[in-house]
């Protein structure tokens, strides 16, 4: 069953019409030329959506077009999800931003950290500092993702079965097993890298509540959002609102089936960094509470202050990822960027060389979704689309520019 979507006229919340048009537009040669398939766009400006667009298909070869309740893989715009709902147990007391990860996952007590060698015969050291939650929340853990090829860890992920699918015999508690097993790339809260970080701090919600992550999804965030669109696989009538998943070729797309089939069947294990499937109309409703400070139509899921709280830059010394990171691939640009405790965080427009306001939090997934929240500008937006991977064109500084020019007032 599909969501209404209203719109209001884009005039009553300071942006203008024609300018809108242009977002359209632009993305819409995405389509013309055969970049995209297809995508689908929502502008909200306090609290009132104020731009829909869509072009092109949600499935090419079905010659079936994109729609508003068209259902998209959103990847890595998972984790904001699993850290607000970390966060609301924090808020109860029930775990501690300096909790030592091993108190929940035992295989973490004794991690190594990479210092030399090779895949096949690395040198390790002893950890000097414990994994803790806060570094899961940041991304400062010296966890990996295989499916990086930068450096030899990630290839030591691959070997063990884990790139950007993983192991089918193994669930959540097993792969974390064999993460804790890999060297760190470092020291943990010493650097920045994207990683395995949100689908360990998954694990670590299912031993602090006693429940699998999709049991605790649904009674944190999506049944008191009334986000019902928002799923880990689709089945039934669904399948057919299910948009295609691609990757880029020479002259165009080519369809990535046997990957984008995994959402059809119940996943062996809750990826709380990538697993869920959502709708353009949930994930509105998810980002309205984000920006309403952690409440939405009477359900409130974390504090304002805790909800300020992760959405500062938590990197040591406010620096940006592109001083404190590793350069790696990772869902937003590193100049001028921050990353809090789930988001990434605009530091500084000048160095990011886009208008945004200093303190909007954001991501993105793989298939090039995004969102961001702009307090400043109380504007929500979101993007959606199926194009694996989310580097393979400027999508996300694009669609800044183009949606900061439509603010008029």
């Amino acid at each position: 069953m599909s969501k209404l979507l209203v719109e209001v006229e884009p005039a009553e919340v300071g942006l203008a019409e024609d300018r809108l048009g242009r977002i359209d537009e632009h993305f819409g040669r995405y389509v013309e030329d055969g970049r995209l398939a297809g995508w689908s766009l929502l502008v909200s400006r306090r609290g009132r959506i104020a731009h829909l667009g869509k072009r092109g298909m949600a499935d090419a070869e079905a010659a079936r077009e994109v729609e508003y309740d068209t259902l998209w893989r959103i990847f890595s715009m998972t984790k904001p999800i699993t850290a607000v709902t970390a966060m609301a147990l924090y808020e109860e007391g029930r775990l501690g931003l300096s909790d030592e990860v091993s108190r929940y996952i035992p295989a973490f007590a004794d991690v190594r950290v990479w210092a030399g060698g090779s895949t096949l015969a690395p040198r390790t050291v002893p950890a000097t500092e414990p994994v803790r939650v806060w570094h899961l929340l940041s991304h400062t853990s010296g966890l990996t993702y295989g499916f990086m090829q930068q450096h030899p860890v990630d290839a030591m992920y691959r070997a063990a079965g884990s790139d950007l699918a993983q192991p089918g015999y193994l669930d959540l508690e097993g792969l974390c097993e064999l993460w804790a097993a890999q060297p760190l790339l470092f020291q943990p809260g010493t650097e920045w890298a994207y990683s395995v970080s949100s689908d360990v701090l998954g694990r670590v919600i299912e031993v602090v509540t006693g429940k699998s992550l999709d049991e605790v999804f649904v009674e944190r965030v999506l049944e008191p959002l009334g986000m019902t669109e928002t799923t880990w696989h689709v089945e039934g009538s669904d399948v057919d609102r299910l948009a295609a998943l691609y990757g880029p070729k020479a002259g165009g797309i080519t369809r990535l089936e046997e990957l984008g089939n995994a959402w059809l069947r119940p996943p062996v294990h809750w990826s709380g960094g990538g697993g869920l499937v959502s709708s353009l109309a949930d994930y509105h409703r998810f980002t309205q509470m984000l920006l309403r400070g952690g409440e939405l139509d009477g359900a409130r899921i974390l504090s304002p202050r805790t909800l300020a709280y992760m959405a500062r830059n938590h990197i040591p010394g406010e620096r940006d990822l592109a001083s404190f990171g590793r350069g790696q691939f990772g869902e937003a640009q590193y100049r001028g960027m921050g990353y809090g405790l789930g988001f990434g965080v605009v530091q500084d427009p000048v160095a990011l060389k886009i208008p945004a306001s200093p303190g909007e939090f954001n991501w993105g997934g793989a298939a090039s979704t995004t969102f961001w929240i702009d307090p400043v500008e109380e504007m929500t937006v979101i993007f959606m689309t199926q194009l694996l991977p989310s580097n393979t064109y400027p999508l996300r500084p694009q669609l800044r520019q183009l949606v900061m020019q439509s603010i008029v007032e």
